[in-house]
């Protein structure tokens, strides 16, 4: 008798553990990080995803699941980071993988976020052809997400900060392009080159180099003999060289553009303080409230790993957060239907308002640019520090022009 009590009671007792168990014993979201660790733009990645998987779980995490983050270092190679791809699916059954600012790696992932369907954000990639990918055969890739602004409106972010300040400030009227040769930046000077007139500045030169190249003195010589105005570059893999030299060589045009290492609080010590003056776009900056959300990440991200993010970093943070809210309006981490709630993202965060394009745009799951969406930020290397030139309602400065560099002439 007392044992068919005991049986039943310890039932009694399971079904109650059972139904009452904690949070923490639900299944985790897993998500898979692929980046290059070892990059300046890169390193910022898997560390913003991590804290904010750190934030989200501190919460409760996702319906009382927690994120765990799985992260593979690619080495800035698209063979590896498929085989990180293939691993993180099939073996570690990853839900999401967020991977990469270089565009090659991106594209190549591609075809495997379709085959495993599998979704895939990008925090950094910019080459047009990802989001025009998901646009021309959405049902096989919309599993992919261009979650950072494409070349084209990478460009007009550029064209945008160039109109209001070094043509309406500074009277610049001229320019030239130069740009590393890299699947991202062949739309991005296609761009530059309609966008750029219509800023008010005519284009008289362009030069696209190897991202090998080690001595730009041929390259500065050739651009100077264009007497631009300015140098408006596209930049991400190449390194510190066209930055050192530019500084070296006295080179007397103002730089400006995109530059993925310039983003980076470490840009200044691994140029020898040689980044001082470079003008560069960039989705958020230090100490510049874009949004509520913008100077507390930067300064905890910054406290926790020695240095502030990359822009890479405010959009993986970003894309960690909005990945959560979409699995909670989903109810599922199956595949489909977080794709689904994922293109009903509208989500706040670091650099501004962020939002898909739809399936009928040109650019599909590409963050829309624009006013009252996500813009971007001029910032320039002054004493160290990245300060914020435009838009004028977060600039912290103005324009300083190094020595070398003269004002357009009137």
């Amino acid at each position: 008798m007392f044992d068919k009590v005991g049986r039943s009671l310890s039932a009694a007792v399971t079904a109650t553990l059972v139904l009452h168990a904690p949070a923490w014993a639900a299944e985790p979201v897993k998500i898979g990080v692929i980046a290059e660790a070892q990059s300046v733009a890169g390193a910022s990645i898997p560390q913003a995803v991590q804290l904010a998987a750190d934030e989200i779980n501190a919460k409760g995490g996702v319906d009382g699941r927690m994120i765990q983050v799985v992260t593979y270092d690619d080495k800035s190679s698209a063979a590896d980071a498929v085989r990180a791809f293939q691993r993180a699916v099939s073996e570690d059954k990853v839900n999401l993988v967020i991977a990469s600012y270089v565009s090659e790696v991106v594209l190549a992932l591609m075809p495997w976020s379709a085959r495993l369907k599998t979704p895939l954000i990008t925090p950094g990639a910019a080459s047009n052809e990802i989001s025009a990918n998901v646009h021309k055969d959405y049902a096989r890739n919309k599993y992919t997400f261009h979650g950072y602004l494409t070349s084209h409106a990478l460009a007009q972010a550029v064209c945008d900060s160039a109109k209001e300040t070094l043509v309406g400030l500074l009277k610049a009227k001229s320019a030239a392009i130069m740009s590393e040769d890299a699947a991202w930046t062949r739309p991005l000077d296609a761009a530059y080159e309609e966008c750029l007139p219509k800023a008010g500045l005519k284009v008289v030169e362009h030069v696209r180099f190897s991202p090998d190249t080690g001595d730009f003195t041929p390259i500065y010589n050739k651009i100077e003999a264009a007497k631009p105005d300015l140098i408006v570059t596209g930049i991400a893999h190449v390194g510190v060289q066209p930055t050192v030299q530019w500084q070296n060589q006295q080179v007397p045009i103002a730089m400006t553009g995109v530059s993925g290492q310039a983003t980076s609080s470490t840009f200044w010590a691994n140029t020898n303080g040689g980044t001082q003056g470079v003008l560069f776009d960039s989705v958020a900056l230090p100490d510049v409230a874009l949004t509520e959300k913008t100077i507390p990440f930067t300064q905890t991200f910054t406290k926790r790993f020695g240095g502030a993010p990359s822009y890479a970093g405010y959009m993986a943070y970003d894309a960690t957060y909005y990945t959560a809210e979409a699995i909670k309006r989903a109810g599922s981490t199956e595949a489909d239907k977080l794709v689904e709630a994922l293109e009903k993202t509208d989500y706040t965060g670091t650099v501004g308002r962020i939002t898909f394009y739809g399936k009928d745009e040109p650019f599909t799951h590409s963050i829309q640019y624009g006013q009252g969406l996500m813009t971007s930020v001029l910032g320039q290397w002054q004493s160290g520090k990245q300060v914020a030139i435009w838009p004028a309602n977060v600039a912290t400065g103005k324009v300083v022009l190094p020595p070398a560099v003269k004002p357009a002439v009137q």
